[in-house]
């Protein structure tokens, strides 16, 4: 049996995935698929720290655009992944994977607060920890938090999971023909200002050498692929 890759890893999930077909919303099927695919990594021995998005329940950045106040709507989004969060723990638990949810806005009834000690601790337990509430401050995406997360906690790579099978020179869906990339450089990323992450989630990333990996969730098995060193979608790396 080939060895993991990596040790530790940061898991960012897109809340898009989560809709399946219907648009909004958690569909319970998707979130078992995934919560499969994450028992499986862990069962390599690998300890896994994910952080979820809320677009499939809210978007802070849209709402703020047809005129809410953006402190509030990312308040309002940050609170959206809390909700995917707890879906997710509730999803591996059912297949006894041992699961924290931490929120970096305090809600003791409902998940520990973030404390970067503990979860490393609940890492090296085996335990998979769910980041979420973002950075606890609006103007920050969730490609942030899980830059700086992984940063906080010593993960190797941050794998994201999309709905696309790497990074494009342009829209795939809309462009048919854009030209998929094998490798980039955060220079590159910056430079040709790519749709991969926000450009402090990027500077964050190449300032601590944190290799990123971009790979289509839709194709069963790939989470296990990339930890296993497998090529799959697109690598950013110094």
């Amino acid at each position: 049996m080939k060895r993991p890759r990596y040790k530790r890893i940061l898991l960012k999930i897109s809340g898009e995935i989560l809709t399946g077909e219907k648009g909004f919303g958690i569909d319970p099927d998707i979130i078992r698929q995934i919560a499969q695919e994450i028992k499986e990594v862990v069962s390599l021995g690998v300890e896994v720290a994910i952080v979820i998005g809320g677009g499939n329940i809210f978007r802070g950045m849209a709402a703020s655009s047809k005129g809410m106040d953006r402190a509030t709507a990312d308040y309002m989004g940050m609170l959206a992944t809390v909700l995917n969060g707890l879906a997710l723990q509730d999803a591996l638990e059912k297949m006894e994977v041992h699961t924290r949810v931490q929120t970096a806005i305090e809600m003791r009834e409902i998940a520990e607060p973030y404390i970067r000690r503990r979860a490393m601790r609940h890492l090296e337990k085996g335990r998979v920890v769910i980041f979420a509430a973002g950075t606890g401050n609006p103007f920050f995406t969730t490609d942030t938090t899980a830059s700086l997360r992984a940063t906080e906690i010593g993960a190797e790579v941050i794998l994201k999971a999309t709905k696309v099978d790497g990074i494009y020179d342009g829209d795939p869906v809309l462009h048919p023909g854009a030209r998929k990339y094998e490798g980039l450089t955060y220079l590159d990323v910056l430079k040709n200002q790519l749709k991969v992450m926000d450009t402090t989630a990027i500077s964050l990333c190449m300032d601590n050498n944190i290799p990123i990996i971009v790979f289509s969730l839709k194709e069963r098995g790939n989470i296990q692929r990339v930890v296993l060193g497998e090529k799959v979608g697109t690598e950013v790396r110094g």
